[in-house]
């Protein structure tokens, strides 16, 4: 990991890494050789992270990513999906993505999603589950359930309707086509795009204005 600004360590885990800087939190998904599909793990790190974040008053916003450059997240970890959930180590199937998303629609600072790459499936939902969205202008989004067989799920069907409507919805949803960042600032799916080359100059500028 090669980052402009001088992020401080706060805890190590497994599948995430968390740092901060002044007065700001990044939680990345560090899982790039699986464009950083999720486990139950990865869930419970953030978890861990977020309630590290909300009880450290240094903390005044949040930036969510994934580590690589090539993805945000492209959803749940296929390898590991079973029955009733993603299999973690200790054979419990879990969908603990929806206990993430109650946690970033509560919790008392704001949170960016910085998406540097594809965000698929429940990644993309991920994403918009955050209070704000800025992504690459290399970026895309894609709502690919239903590409393979599934039915949109992981939030899909409550924060899209919301973000660009009932009818572009069902489109993104039912057609699972892939969505650029600028057309997805156009539709109001996110808040902006913005150059591969100034996006973590961007990301930090805003993140900074909104921890103060």
């Amino acid at each position: 990991m090669t980052l402009k600004y001088n992020w401080k360590p706060v805890k190590e885990y497994k599948e995430i890494l968390f740092h901060k800087y002044e007065g700001i939190a990044r939680i990345s998904i560090n899982r790039p050789k699986v464009h950083n599909a999720f486990t139950p793990l990865t869930i419970q790190e953030i978890l861990d992270a977020m309630n590290i974040c909300r009880e450290d008053m240094e903390i005044g916003a949040i930036i969510l990513t994934g580590e690589g450059g090539k993805a945000f997240c492209s959803g749940g970890d296929q390898s590991v999906r079973g029955h009733g959930g993603y299999v973690g180590n200790d054979t419990v199937p879990r969908l603990n993505v929806l206990d993430l998303q109650k946690v970033i629609r509560t919790i008392s600072k704001p949170v960016i999603a910085a998406v540097n790459g594809v965000a698929a499936g429940a990644g993309a939902v991920f994403a918009l589950a955050c209070d704000l969205v800025i992504a690459t202008e290399s970026s895309s989004f894609i709502q690919a359930f239903s590409n393979i067989g599934l039915t949109p799920g992981s939030g899909s069907t409550h924060f899209l309707p919301r973000l660009v409507g009932i009818q572009k919805a069902m489109a993104i949803l039912l057609l699972g086509e892939k969505i650029s960042a600028i057309e997805a600032e156009r539709i109001g799916m996110i808040y902006k795009w913005v150059k591969d080359e100034t996006y973590e100059n961007e990301v930090h500028q805003l993140a900074l204005h909104l921890s103060q």
